[in-house]
């Protein structure tokens, strides 16, 4: 059986989720990514991350579809025994669309997508994959600073990931029993593709953020990337049901 650890992280391929990817790698973790729709991408991660020497592999999944959880825990379980190892060590539920729209103006149809796949996704795939979960595992969910703060046009995202939160202190609590550790992490502001690529591109935005951050910019993938393996280490093991933000000091 392989020596390496294994973690799953969703949204794997690029932003975020690569950087996590690739940072968990260098730290020797093997590393099962998923992707939506850029099997490109994907592939182009697990051939970098193979070539630092763990296990890799990428997986589709549409996070927003709970009915095809069943069918990608199974390939999951495939997977895992192809790579030599019997089971999940880390799940990192990172998979999330954003939205720019004004509380008077969000349709009903926008709210359920991001709920879908902010809080549905993370509350049954999670539950689906707990078998494949090693006792002792760490969950790591991607929150935001939104849940902190107020920005104009976030109401319907920021909601969604508070209600994450909450789910991470009920989840640690309720899985305390199997030492399986679930934290949060709520980015900042961060200059990828996200949601377009507003913080990345819009310059005004990009200033605009900077000025309210604490360190004097906006965050870079590398910022969150770099922090994940230290936050599944054992060192960190006493942190549990916890908050940890990353955003230099944004909003103060």
């Amino acid at each position: 059986m392989s020596d390496s650890r294994i973690a799953l992280i969703t949204g794997a391929s690029r932003g975020l989720g690569r950087s996590m990817a690739t940072h968990l790698a260098r730290a020797g973790v093997g590393v099962i990514g998923t992707y939506n729709s850029r099997q490109d991408e994907a592939d182009r991660l697990v051939t970098e991350l193979e070539g630092q020497g763990v296990p890799a592999a990428a997986l589709q999944l549409d996070v927003g579809n709970s009915a095809d959880f069943a069918r990608f825990a199974a390939d999951v379980r495939t997977t895992l025994a192809a790579l030599g190892a019997e089971r999940l060590d880390y799940l990192v539920n990172n998979a999330g669309v954003g939205l720019d729209a004004p509380y008077t103006e969000t349709t009903e149809e926008q709210f359920d997508e991001l709920f879908r796949i902010h809080i549905k996704a993370p509350f049954f795939l999670t539950q689906t994959l707990l078998p494949l979960l090693a006792d002792g595992g760490r969950i790591l969910n991607i929150s935001s600073v939104l849940a902190r703060i107020t920005r104009p046009g976030a109401s319907v995202y920021a909601a969604a990931k508070g209600a994450l939160e909450v789910l991470t202190r009920y989840q640690a609590q309720e899985l305390g029993e199997r030492h399986i550790r679930v934290n949060a992490l709520a980015p900042g502001a961060i200059a990828t593709d996200f949601n377009g690529g507003r913080v990345r591109d819009n310059l005004q935005l990009n200033e605009a953020l900077a000025n309210a951050t604490a360190l004097g910019r906006a965050g870079e993938a590398e910022d969150i990337g770099a922090a994940v393996p230290l936050i599944l280490a054992d060192g960190f093991g006493w942190a549990n049901g916890t908050r940890i933000e990353l955003s230099g000091g944004q909003n103060l």
